[in-house]
């Protein structure tokens, strides 16, 4: 990942610095030029996409344990502060609901075998905003940050575990995460698609009662991981 983020840094530059004194050097009409282009303050929303997934540690190698990724769903709302033409600090609280699901394949009944996790995050990023020069009415950018992630549907506080078909997880968890897109200047707007990778940094397991339990008894670690598919309007 560290690999693919860094060859994205040396071929959006590069790129970019080559279109910039090649085709996109041509006059055209700039749009949202002094209204998005020279406040220090602006302000949007984002709907959006993800594809959560876990990465599990365990203490020894036994049978696997699987997960099952649905799509699920991003909203929020964007707070952007110009430092300068090249860097944006920008605030994106939001709220993310994601559907995960555990199977256990030591199990042969479903029963026992499936644990649902149903996530609904409030999800507040601070992120640093590096972008290139713009490109006649688009400007690409890589994005680096950290967040924290209330899950709303954690089950921490339940008494019951999996022994009684309940899979808990930490209420309160931290991320830090690393992404791209392009600001399109359009003549009323700005639209703004973006794609960025998300790591938890803390464990999220709250393991079960008994400390030999066939579920969480051999898990060390378990954190959230995924894609988010964003597309912001400002």
């Amino acid at each position: 990942m560290k690999l693919l983020f860094s060859l994205f840094f040396i071929i959006l530059f590069g790129v970019s610095d080559s279109l910039a004194q090649g085709f996109f050097n041509k006059e055209k009409v700039l749009n949202n030029r002094n209204y998005l282009e020279q406040r220090r303050w602006s302000w949007g929303y984002y709907l959006g996409f993800n594809s959560l997934d876990f990465k599990i540690d365990r203490f020894e190698e036994a049978e696997p344990i699987l997960v099952t990724k649905n799509i699920g769903f991003n909203v929020g709302l964007l707070g952007n502060v110009k430092l300068n033409n090249y860097i944006d600090l920008r605030l994106e609280p939001g709220v993310i609901f994601s559907n995960r699901e555990f199977e256990f394949t030591r199990f042969e009944e479903d029963l026992q075998r499936i644990r649902e996790t149903r996530s609904a995050y409030v999800y507040v990023p601070l992120v640093l905003k590096f972008s290139t020069k713009r490109l006649n009415n688009f400007k690409p950018f890589v994005t680096g940050g950290v967040a924290i992630g209330h899950n709303l549907s954690s089950n921490q506080d339940n008494p019951d575990d999996n022994s009684a078909n309940q899979f808990r997880l930490n209420t309160t968890n931290y991320f830090y995460e690393v992404g791209f897109g392009i600001d399109f200047y359009l003549e009323y707007f700005k639209f703004t698609p973006t794609i960025k990778g998300v790591f938890a940094i803390n464990d999220e397991l709250i393991p079960d009662n008994n400390p030999n339990s066939p579920w969480t008894g051999n898990i060390d670690r378990i954190a959230t991981r995924g894609i988010f598919i964003n597309f912001m309007f400002q």
